[in-house]
């Protein structure tokens, strides 16, 4: 497989700036993740912002960490707190940088207030470079009292707070503090292994709602959208558990899906299907125009949007509240199609190809085809699902090049694009990736097995895993390897086995269902909501404890 990182590197502007900072941003008021969204576009604005600097000063958001929701601290009587970090690229010294932090807070709209008390955003530098900056008089740096338009960096509390070192480790685990002398890794490590009885810091991935709404456009960046509705992940170094498992319902708007080919390609049957999806208790839905099983028939990118576009409209519009503000999912890896879904109404982007598009083996117009996707969804602000493929379903099924078998291959495969993705000036932002490692997606029988036995695995905190701490989306419902399991004769010959069309496969997808929240998925793509509704009820009861 060739580097696609380096190939979507080489396809950058190279950087001009030559400092890397650390840099942390927060809110309990408003809209929290879109006022963190703003500052982070403002950010790479500078000279929108403040008056006189030279045209050749650059910031560049190059890394994000995951998001979390997290108890107030100091001072908890409060609401609380959305927390992230971010790397910079940036030419800016210090104390420049900082005036520009501060107006940025202006600018989203935090207003003067008492030390740890509630704002619409707080961005506070962290790290810069491995300095070490006072900027205070000699004889001031006994308390951190007066820190008031002056910079200490490393920040003074980095050692003391996990919403701070949490999103550090996400990005730059090993880096070594420069006063402390000890990995971000083992700061955090120490002050998880205190007690704590607040309340607990959740992972959290924010939806944009769409279509867009009334919201203030500011000079120089993008309109954000609202981002009210969010999941959540429990923290751990463990399983990472969902606080609750999110159902996805799959509506294929097509004539020729392998399960449910037209089945719910008109409109009335679409609004069907997702209303009593809604009411039978799914999360979100999920609308395909483009079927990926083998031997499917070429449509064009407006023949697909045709299909989808006018089912999230009505949606949208159905009398039912319930049903009209559902979450909904663009299945698709079109960029075209893409875009024109949520603004449509979509909130989510579901590609099967994580954003390379259907070649294999990766070429420089999958990089091309990466770069321009990652486009869209950083300007939209919407979480991607981003799974794992090989080009035609049913084919490149041999990872006999990895030592670790199909499970390391997903793992290094889908790691590099999602690095690819994430990574570098015009990033997609780490809390809207949720990842899938591609159950029935070229795998053998064997091998789909595996993955869902050890899913857990496959995001696990473990070091250099480029797939650690994601949330994941599983998607097993009623596929033929499913199918050819059911099919195999017993051990003893007493039952030969039985030959299953998709939708006879319901006790089959129950089985892998449960399997799936065994290892901790965050969301499982069904056909059957209703069914799969009691399966993950009582999965989730038996393994919420283990």
């Amino acid at each position: 497989m060739a580097d696609l990182q380096a190939s979507v590197i080489q396809n950058v502007s190279p950087p001009t700036s030559k400092h890397s900072v650390a840099i942390a941003l927060g809110s309990n008021l408003g809209d929290r993740f879109a006022n963190i969204e703003t500052a982070l576009r403002l950010l790479e604005q500078p000279n929108q912002l403040l008056a006189g600097m030279d045209a050749d000063v650059v910031v560049s958001v190059v890394d994000t960490s995951f998001m979390y929701e997290t108890a107030p601290m100091y001072v908890t009587d409060q609401p609380r707190f959305a927390n992230c970090a971010c790397l910079i690229e940036t030419n800016i010294e210090p104390r420049m940088l900082l005036r520009l932090l501060k107006r940025i807070e202006t600018t989203v709209g935090r207003v003067p207030n008492f030390q740890n008390g509630p704002r619409a955003v707080d961005v506070d530098i962290l790290l810069y470079d491995d300095e070490i900056i006072d900027t205070r008089a000699e004889g001031q740096r006994e308390t951190l009292d007066n820190l008031v338009d002056e910079l200490v960096v490393p920040h003074p509390r980095i050692t003391e707070r996990e919403f701070v070192l949490r999103p550090l480790a996400d990005m730059i685990p090993e880096f070594v503090h420069p006063v402390h002398k000890k990995s971000i890794r083992a700061l955090l490590d120490v002050v998880i292994s205190q007690p704590n009885t607040d309340f607990p810091m959740l992972k959290v991935t924010p939806f944009a709602h769409y279509p867009i709404s009334e919201t203030r456009q500011l000079p120089g960046i993008d309109r954000v959208p609202s981002m009210e509705k969010y999941w959540s992940t429990h923290c751990s170094n463990d399983i990472q558990r969902p606080t609750k498992v999110r159902l996805m319902a799959t509506l294929n708007a097509t004539p020729d899906s392998f399960s449910d080919g037209s089945v719910n390609n008109t409109l009335s049957a679409a609004l069907t299907y997702s209303a009593t999806s809604v009411r039978a208790g799914a999360d979100i839905i999920d609308i395909g125009g483009y079927s990926t099983r083998p031997g499917a028939a070429f449509i064009s990118s407006e023949e697909e949007c045709q299909r989808v576009v006018p089912v999230i409209q009505a949606i949208r519009s159905h009398e039912d509240q319930g049903v009209s503000s559902t979450l909904i999912s663009i299945d698709t890896f079109r960029w075209e199609v893409a875009e024109a879904a949520v603004l449509a109404g979509a909130n989510c982007i579901n590609d099967v190809y994580s954003f390379t598009g259907p070649e294999y083996p990766l070429t420089q117009a999958s990089a091309k085809h990466l770069l321009k996707m990652r486009e869209v969804a950083r300007k939209l602000a919407v979480p991607v699902i981003l799974m794992h493929s090989r080009g035609d379903a049913g084919s490149n099924k041999d990872y006999s090049q990895y030592k670790g078998g199909v499970q390391e291959g997903v793992r290094a495969e889908l790691g590099e694009k999602v690095e690819a993705i994430i990574k570098g000036k015009g990033g997609v932002r780490r809390w809207f990736v949720i990842v899938d490692p591609g159950v029935g997606f070229s795998k053998t029988v064997e091998a789909n097995c595996v993955l869902l036995r050890e899913a857990s695995s496959l995001t696990a905190n473990t070091p250099r895993n480029p797939l650690a701490g994601y949330p994941q989306l599983i998607g097993s419902s009623r596929k033929s390897f499913l199918g050819a399991i059911l099919e195999r004769p017993d051990a003893d010959g007493t039952n030969r086995g039985r030959k299953t069309q998709p939708k006879e496969r319901g006790w089959a997808t129950a089985a892998a269902v449960a399997c799936a929240v065994q290892q901790g998925a965050s969301v499982v793509r069904v056909h059957d909501v209703q069914d799969m509704r009691d399966v993950v009820a009582v999965a989730s009861a038996i393994w919420s404890y283990c």
